[in-house]
């Protein structure tokens, strides 16, 4: 990565670094992203965590939503048979 400052080093081709940087997936197709500073970078990884973990738990939900539909639509079904 180069820095666009025609006297710095990486432009006679030595390298910055390291640097972090942040992508996130917004939709289709779509990023964003942009360099973390290197004190933030424990704090970033907390917050991605955390994103994991709410992702994680919202995936339990929609198991036991859909499993709630299917139960709901195998009574229906059964009862519309009685019926």
């Amino acid at each position: 990565m180069t820095c666009g400052n025609p006297a710095c080093k990486c432009a006679k081709g030595e390298r910055h670094g390291p640097i972090w940087y942040l992508t996130v997936t917004l939709g289709r197709g779509r990023t964003t992203g942009g360099i973390i500073p290197e004190e933030k970078v424990a704090e970033v990884r907390g917050w991605i965590e955390n994103y994991h973990k709410v992702k994680d738990h919202l995936e339990k939900i929609s198991e036991i939503n859909r499993e709630l539909l299917r139960r709901a639509r195998a009574k229906q079904r059964k009862h519309k048979r009685k019926g």
